[in-house]
This record gives structure tokens, sequence and C-alpha cells, in this order.
């Protein structure tokens, strides 16, 4: 295995990119994500913890938000009495007479094959010791309320005193909100530890950590850290190891989260750091042999792909299905953790087809808040569920109605959580895509039928009917430049489908499943006076169309507003709408991110053919700005179908650098989670051509000229299967 195609590397140290690497280097396990931020903290630092599912709504916030846990990554080592400290040396003179900590030399690695975060610094204190630190961390894949810190030192120069200090620091807020209340802290010896309690949910945490290292440990609690200390000499030569072990636990586990932290870290000490790394290194093994893609040919798209599939795997839940992915994973505040449909068609198409349990417990979290579907259907007038725009641990809408305050002062009206309401297609056809790959009836038949007919139900009260067509106003597709639209093609046409599939889905329940099939039918008011409804709208909704033109008019009224080519805006740094202003950008065919686009990507040939899918193409190609993180993947996998190979390569590349590249500016705020899925589905579903048929899985491949092969694997109805693609085109699938 090819070292290099697995790390990701800093070097040298490069402090005005310190957020950028604070998320790209987070670390997680499914359970939690730890941002990469020093142990030692840093200047301008956003260091941060999120657990899956621990919101708090904070007086006088417009929503509630995921939760900054206390930092337990606080681990400050002094050597002679100067601190170890991330300030580069200066002239070479300064490192005969320093007159401070110099830092002499640094490297830190993400390890993607096992998630372990490395940091190596070479470190010259003021009285000339020069010390040699390498710091380890990895959240326990094997063990996921398990945190393991490393450290080891080796005396270069000198024979230095060494303090150390673990610290847990629950003086933390979410860029200025502060969740926590009743915040206790403990010390006791190498023990240290803290508990306390979110303000508005009533989750409450327990977070336990203990030291071992050289030297006589103590402990003491000031103020809102609690720390452990210790202070040892080494010789010439001489190596220390130093290790923290941290446990987590939340009132979503258990009712006693402080005392499950507290065993478990007892447990670990006693297991030690060799035996809790092997097993950590044991899951990761089956995580990659699940989801890795090799590509033979192009070393920048493999390290890409593994990049991108590790923050889905380190964000996936494996033990909870109450728990969803947000927009920015566990690796950021962006977006205050929210779940959206980046979800349901983005992150977890790749955990169907390879993880398909995970991929489970993700639609599980839609089953469990059918209710607050429900509510926010009854609260705007109609039946049935329509799932929110944004949603947390309670399942209702938490989108907020107006934006921060702009610099002049001003608040923009925000109009998804009222009107973007494709979600609840969007997770149909989740669940259904889900089924058909799996062929888990027990799932549909319990659980995903009901999410499929209620928001069908939804849809059919939804409707409107107009001139004897039925249509849809006031929507905001996947194109959220244009608000508020009528006949959005995309909306219009997935109703359609849904429909479609729930009439579909009712028969099958009914010749497979009566029982449930009459359950449904009662609990959902399914009356033949409805079901009639349903076949009536699939014949008479308003699809647009211009016949002349042989192409899908996005919505009503699009080709009035004003054209402006959007390759013309090149070289540019970030969104054309921007440049434009509100106003004319609104006024403008200026898309945002793939919308007829993606319904050529879920639908396929069910759009039309292939005279018309690249008709659309080449009409809506030029005009999207691809101003959403989620667009560039889209386009990569309908071109690729399209044979556009390079159109496809491009919006690949575009794809594969929105983080790793920081394309879009804002990393710090955390992962793309969309971007990251929708870079596997390119590969996959787009220049590999996975498909299903009624035979199963098949290929029609399209890959760039210069990857000589692709390999990965999928399970289909339980079954894995392997396919090895190679260029030129050769197909090897096997079981």
């Amino acid at each position: 295995m090819a070292e290099r195609l697995w790390h990701l590397t800093e070097y040298p140290f490069q402090p005005e990119k310190q957020l950028y690497y604070e998320t790209i280097f987070t670390i997680g396990n499914g359970y939690l994500g730890t941002r990469g931020s020093f142990e030692e903290r840093y200047a301008g630092d956003i260091p941060g913890t999120l657990v899956h599912g621990v919101y708090d709504h904070t007086p006088g916030a417009l929503v509630p938000e995921l939760v900054n846990l206390p930092h337990w990554l606080n681990l400050r080592l002094t050597i002679d009495g100067t601190p170890l400290t991330m300030t580069p040396a200066g002239r070479d003179t300064d490192l005969l007479r320093p007159q401070g900590g110099a830092l002499l030399g640094y490297r830190r690695t993400l390890h993607l094959d096992t998630g372990l975060l490395r940091r190596e610094c070479l470190f010259r204190a003021q009285s000339g010791a020069t010390v040699r630190v390498v710091f380890d961390r990895f959240a326990s894949l094997h063990d996921v309320h398990l945190m393991v810190q490393r450290v080891q030192i080796v005396v270069v120069d000198g024979s230095p005193t060494i303090t150390v200090e673990s610290e847990l620091d629950a003086d933390v807020s979410n860029n200025g909100a502060r969740h926590w209340a009743d915040i206790e802290l403990y010390a006791s010896g190498d023990d240290i530890s803290v508990e306390a309690v979110t303000q508005q949910s009533g989750y409450r945490i327990g977070l336990s950590s203990q030291l071992v290292a050289p030297g006589r440990i103590t402990s003491q609690v000031d103020g809102q850290r609690v720390t452990a200390t210790t202070t040892f000499t080494l010789d010439q030569d001489g190596e220390a190891t130093i290790l923290k072990y941290t446990g987590i636990f939340t009132s979503r586990d258990t009712q006693t989260p402080l005392s499950d932290a507290s065993d478990r870290v007892d447990q670990a000490v006693e297991t030690g750091y060799d035996r809790l790394y092997a097993d950590h290194r044991m899951e990761w093994e089956k995580y990659w042999d699940a989801m890795d893609i090799e590509i033979d040919g192009d070393e920048a798209a493999q390290i890409a792909i593994r990049f991108t599939t590790y923050h889905v795997l380190i964000a996936a839940p494996r033990h909870d299905d109450q728990v969803s992915i947000g927009a920015k994973t566990l690796s950021g505040l962006g977006y205050k953790g929210h779940v959206f449909w980046d979800t349901e068609l983005f992150i977890l198409p790749p955990l169907t087809l390879a993880l398909p349990q995970i991929a489970r417990n993700l639609l599980m979290y839609r089953y469990h808040r059918l209710e607050g579907a429900r509510n926010k259907a009854k609260a705007n007038g109609y039946a049935g569920a329509m799932y929110p725009w944004e949603s947390t641990d309670t399942g209702e809408e938490t989108t907020p109605q107006w934006s921060d305050p702009q610099l002049d002062g001003t608040r923009i009206r925000i109009w998804t959580g009222d009107n973007e309401q494709h979600i609840s297609t969007d997770i149909a056809y989740a669940v259904l895509q889900f089924w058909r790959w799996t062929g888990d009836d027990d799932f549909l038949k319990t659980y995903g039928a009901e999410i499929v007919l209620d928001t069908a139900v939804f849809w059919g009260s939804r409707v409107e009917e107009k001139n004897g067509r039925y249509e849809l106003s006031t929507q905001i597709g996947p194109d959220e430049y244009h608000e508020n639209i009528d006949n959005s093609v995309f909306v219009n046409r997935m109703v359609v489908w849904h429909l479609e599939q729930a009439l579909a889905l009712l028969d099958w329940l009914r010749a497979n499943a009566p029982a449930d099939a009459d359950r449904l039918i009662a609990a959902l008011d399914l009356t033949p006076e409805r079901l009639a409804k349903w076949r009536d709208v699939c014949e008479r909704m308003v699809i647009p169309f211009d016949d002349q033109k042989q192409i899908h008019v996005q919505f009503d009224g699009f080709f009035d507003l004003e054209y402006i080519p959007v390759p013309n805006y090149e070289p540019r740094v970030g969104g054309v709408w921007p440049m434009l202003g509100h106003q004319r950008a609104l006024g403008s065919q200026v898309i945002k991110q793939a919308d007829v686009v993606m319904l050529m990507a879920l639908l396929g040939d069910q759009v039309g053919p292939r005279e018309v899918m690249l008709n659309n193409w080449h009409t809506y190609y030029p005009r999207t700005d691809h101003g959403s993180s989620l667009s560039p993947a889209v386009h990569a996998w309908v071109a690729a179908r399209l044979g556009l190979i390079e159109d496809a390569f491009h919006m690949f590349e575009h794809a594969a650098a929105i983080d790793l590249q920081d394309n879009k500016g804002n990393v710090r705020d955390g992962i793309h989670g969309a971007a990251c899925g929708g870079l596997w589905q390119s590969i996959v579903l787009g220049f590999c051509g996975l498909h299903l048929t009624e035979d199963g899985p098949q290929i029609e491949p399209r890959l760039p000229e210069h990857w000589r092969r692709v390999i990965f694997h999928v399970v289909y109805r339980g079954q894995r299967r392997r396919f090895s693609v190679e260029n030129p085109v050769k197909v090897s699938p096997t079981a």
C-alpha cells in the first residue's frame, strides 16, 4: 500500500491556514468529531468537539444548534520553563542564541487509513535544550466513547526538566453562545472530569480523563478548567511517553454519563495504548474494505476520493438510529449542525451501496421524526408528512426565517424553510433506493413505506388544480437563486415520480404484506378517492417543456430572465451571484447548482431520450454558477453518463477541490459533507456507470482517458460484489 496515497500532510507550518487544517484534520468515529486544533492551542483557533444529537437552543438565538463540548485535547508541555508553542524560529542566528522557545521543525499528517492525526515537532527551549516531540491522537472506532492521545518525547540536546499539563476546559461556546449550565469539575490525582447540562434541551454530558506519565501527578480545579500536572527530568537521548485517555458519554447514551466515562477510561488504562490502537485499526480496515475506491492512473483523484470518503465515514453513525449527518458533518459549526437533503441524496447513497446498515440508521432518523413532518404539514394547512428543510433532534422545522444581520444591519428573509419542499420527495427517493439495493423488505414494510406514503399524502394535498392541469406554485427547487417560483420542473417531475412510486408500493404491499397494507391504508387514510387523485396528478401535472427546442424549462418564465453567460466570468474567486448584486441576479438566468441536471441524475432515462438530455445539458451547464458545493459532483456524474468526459472530469476536479483546496473559501466552518458523498457517486454512478436493472447491478463505464483502472465494491441484497473497470473499457464484476 503506497502510504503517500493515504496521507495528507501539512509541511511546513502554515499559521495562516490553521482554520482550514483544523477542519480537514478532524478526527471522528461516527459518534463524535474533534477538529484538528493543537493540544496547546493557538491564537485564533476554533477548537471543537461535536457529538451527534446534542442540540441546544440558547435564549435569543434564532434556532438550535449542535453544542460544542468541553475541550478534551488540551495537553501542554513546558521544556525547562519554556512552553512548547508553534512559534517558528527566525534568523539562523536565533538558533544559536534563542531568546525564547523556537520551533525548528514541524510536520503534521492525517493518516486516512487509520484515522490517526500525528504532529511532529523539533523544539528548542530558551535554555538550549532541544527535544523532538510526536503528538498522536485518535477517536477510537472500536469504542466510540474513547479518545486516545500519545506524546512521545526524545531529548536531542541537553537534560531538560519537562512539565506536562493535561486539561479539560469547560469554558467553551459556539461562537459566543454558551450552552452549558450546572458545570461541575472534579480532580483526584491523575483523574480529572467534567459534568454539565445543556441549558434548554437538558442533555447531560460527562467527560473523564486520566493522565499516564512519569513523575508524581497532581490535579486541581481552576474556575471552569481542571488540570492534571506532572514534572520529570530526562537525560541526554532520554525518552518518555505520555498517554491521555478521555471518555465521553451523554444522557442520550446512559443515565450516568460521568460514571460511565470514568469507567471507560479505567478500562482503557488497563488495556493500554497498543491494544486500543490495534483494535481501532482493525475497525478502519473493515471500513476501507467496504468503501474504498481504487483509482490507477491518477494519484490526485485517488487521494481526493479517500479524503472525502474518510469524512463520510467519520460522520456516519454506526450505533444510533436517532441521529443523522449534518451538512458540515461533525467538523465545524457551519449550518449549526442541521440536517438537510444533503444527507439523503448525497451522503446516504454511498452508504446504501457499501455500508447498508449505516444507511438504514440514517433513514430511521427520518422515520422517528415523522411526527415533526406531520406537524409541519398541519401547521401549513396540508395533510400527510412535510419534512422540514432543516432538522435537528426534534424533527421540527428549524430553518431560521431571517438571516443574521448583514453589514448594514438589515436581515434577509430566508424562504427555504417555507417553500423548499422537495426534501419530502428526496427522502422518499432515498428510502426506495435503499430498498431496491438491499432487498430489506422488513424495513420497507415496517418503516420505509410509511415515509413514502405519508409524504405522498402531503403532495396530494399540496398540488393545485388550475385550468384542467395540476401545478405547484411558490416553490424553491435545488437552484436556490430563484425563490418562490411556479412549476419548477424538478419539483413537479419528482412529485409525479413520487406519486407513481407510492401507488406501485401500495400494490406491492397488498401482494406481499397485506396486513401492513391494511394498517397503512387505515392509519394514513389512503381512501380510493385519495389514490384516484394521485393517479390524476400523475396524468395531468404540468411538466414545463419547450417542444420546439426539445428542452425542459426550469420553471415558468425562466427564459424571460436576463441571460448571463457564466463561463465569461472566469477566472474568478467566488460565485457570479455576488458580482451581479442581489436584485440583478434574481432577474437573471444564473443558476446556483444542478437543478434540471439534478433531475437527470436522479431519474436518468425517465427524464427523456438522449437528445433531450443533451439539449438540457447544453442549455443549463453554461448557466450554472456552482455556487453550492453540491453542484460539481452532480454535473460530473451526469456528464459522464452522457459521454461528455472532458466536461465530466473538469467537474470532478472542481468537486474534489472543494475541501482539499478550499475553493469555496469556507472550509474553516466545516467539511462539505454533500460534496464528499457526491464525489463517490460521480465515480461509481458516473464514470463507472453503475445502475440497477432487473438482473441486478450493471456497469456502463466511461472512464477518463488517463484512468487505467477503477476497483470498488458494493453490496446488493446482502451479497458483496467487486467491480474492476479497466481502460480501454473492460469490466470484471465478481461476487
